[in-house]
């Protein structure tokens, strides 16, 4: 099976849907002349074109609100945003408008449109450009929400939002894009609402998602080589759908949980996990759910800091260890 990269497997992705349906296209700043700021989208406007890989104005209000109307009219465009973070002057387009038409048509129009690009901190670009909105998005009835840690991953699940008939918000992270695993060259898709346990364990549940699944593996492995503790590492994949089922099912295994998440503790998303555990698998659990999050404060400019404000392996072993007790 070849190894490629995290953006390449994207890139594969967003090819292989382009060649399959001739109403995909890719919309985004510098996505077609520059090769995307991240080189995602490389070599897709040479192979495809200035009608399928459109480069957009400085404008996220704009060509969003541009991308759900040619939706409504059957086209399935694949909007690239810089950073996640300036979703929110378009946040009446996708959180109002492309959330609800569905349901405010009585199922006559669909929105079948995604937005992807990378929400995460750890890259040092300040407090404007490093949010996390996937507890934001996934607040919303009618949105998907997907947040990929591995390239196999990113590929199946990409595929699955670009034919799926709703809004599929697709969360990335910069520093997963060099990354590389095993990805297959044919065809295969990923369903969007289905966890993946990453790691088999019978003492700890870690419940986790994006790039704080590979930090947890990392420390799961720490766990058990140091502590002689079993940590399972479940990654979500996607937020919502949730799969609760995957989630319980291994709480009822291993009867402790630590959720670790790369957002902040108020409102996150794994404040909804905690509620959803505890009503549901009350009696299963030998201790409190724990958590482990984003420090509560807007992300840190300074490098060496900004590496402690968020999850890491010596933080996540940490609060495994204290899960324990």
């Amino acid at each position: 099976m070849p190894i490629i990269q995290y953006r390449e497997a994207i890139r594969q992705a967003l090819a292989e849907e382009l060649t399959r349906d001739a109403n995909v296209v890719v919309l985004g700043e510098e996505v077609a002349q520059f090769n995307g700021a991240y080189k995602v989208t490389e070599g897709l406007l040479e192979r495809f074109g200035p009608k399928r890989i459109v480069d957009t104005p400085i404008s996220e209000a704009g060509f969003i609100g541009l991308g759900i109307g040619a939706s409504m009219l059957g086209i399935r465009p694949v909007i690239e945003l810089m950073f996640w973070s300036f979703y929110s002057v378009a946040f009446d387009q996708i959180l109002n408008n492309a959330a609800n038409i569905r349901y405010m048509s009585g199922g006559q129009i669909h929105c079948p449109i995604v937005i992807r690009g990378p929400a995460n901190g750890g890259t040092n670009v300040g407090a404007t450009h490093s949010h996390t909105p996937e507890n934001v998005l996934a607040s919303h009835p009618g949105v998907k929400v997907v947040v990929p840690c591995t390239p196999y991953d990113a590929k199946g699940l990409l595929k699955s939002a670009i034919r799926d008939n709703d809004p599929v918000m697709y969360l990335e992270n910069t520093m997963l894009y060099g990354d590389r695993g095993e990805v297959p060259a044919d065809d295969y898709l990923i369903p969007l609402g289905k966890a993946d346990v990453k790691r088999e364990g019978k003492d700890l549940t870690i419940v986790t998602y994006g790039r704080a699944a590979i930090q947890s593996l990392a420390a799961a492995a720490v766990l058990q080589q140091e502590r002689g503790i079993s940590a399972e590492v479940l990654d979500l994949r996607s937020i919502r759908p949730l799969d609760i089922d995957a989630v319980l099912a291994s709480v009822r295994k291993t009867h402790r949980v630590l959720v670790v998440e790369e957002q902040r503790p108020f409102c996150g998303v794994g404040a909804q996990l905690a509620y959803m555990i505890q009503s549901e698998a009350f009696d299963e659990l030998d201790g409190p759910v724990a958590r482990l999050t984003t420090v509560d404060a807007p992300s840190i400019y300074s490098p060496p800091v900004e590496v402690e404000q968020l999850p890491n392996p010596q933080r996540i072993l940490k609060a495994a260890v204290e899960a324990m007790a």
